[in-house]
């Protein structure tokens, strides 16, 4: 509880989108990230929830983010990466016609070769290995609108290394540290910058 409460302050600065002077990083944290509308699925999403219990689950409050980020960027293909969890739910609610492909940690990375992936939800804190190897095959099979969400950054001191190499890396533009999840764009259009937001 201190440790959040002291991760809550520190970040205090970064609140609403004061001092981000770019409109793409603005009308995301503001009407993304802080979007406090009650979506429609998020009542029967609750309800599936409490039949198949919780099962290793991020926080409600990064499945309702996914939910909102699929729902914004609107992706064709959606990838997720590690344990299976009702996160998954979220990720396909938010988009009705959309393809979803499951990668579980031991098993082969085997994406079809000219495959696009639109939207990756990278999620296996606890196998960095896995999510150094899953981020470096599907960073083959991004394009300009992509986008990379990425679980619990701050969990491990090689989880945040890993987050420090993947947001420098050449191929990404615009960055996001919400330290729950870090979220990645691929719009090399915009210029390069990483924001720090309190979510």
């Amino acid at each position: 509880m201190l440790k959040k409460a002291f991760v809550w302050l520190s970040r205090i600065r970064c609140r609403c989108g004061y001092g981000v002077h770019s409109p793409f990083a603005f009308d995301l944290i503001t009407n993304v990230f802080y979007e406090k509308t009650p979506y429609y699925a998020y009542a029967h999403l609750k309800k599936q929830e409490e039949k198949v219990g919780k099962r290793g689950e991020p926080s409600l409050k990064v499945k309702r983010l996914l939910f909102r980020l699929v729902n914004r960027t609107q992706p064709s293909v959606i990838v997720d990466a590690g344990q299976p969890s009702n996160a998954a739910q979220y990720l396909k609610a938010a988009k009705k016609e959309v393809r979803y492909i499951s990668i579980l940690p031991g098993h082969e990375l085997s994406l079809e070769k000219d495959l696009a992936v639109d939207f990756l939800y990278l999620h296996c804190s606890e196998n960095p290995s896995f999510v150094e190897k899953a981020f470096e095959y599907c960073l083959n099979h991004t394009h300009q609108n992509t986008v990379f969400v990425i679980g619990d950054i701050y969990c491990s001191k090689q989880m945040k290394t890993l987050w420090e190499q993947f947001k420098e890396r050449e191929e990404v533009g615009i960055t996001f540290d919400l330290y729950n999840v870090g979220i990645l764009f691929f719009d090399k259009t915009k210029i390069k910058q990483h924001y720090t937001v309190n979510f």
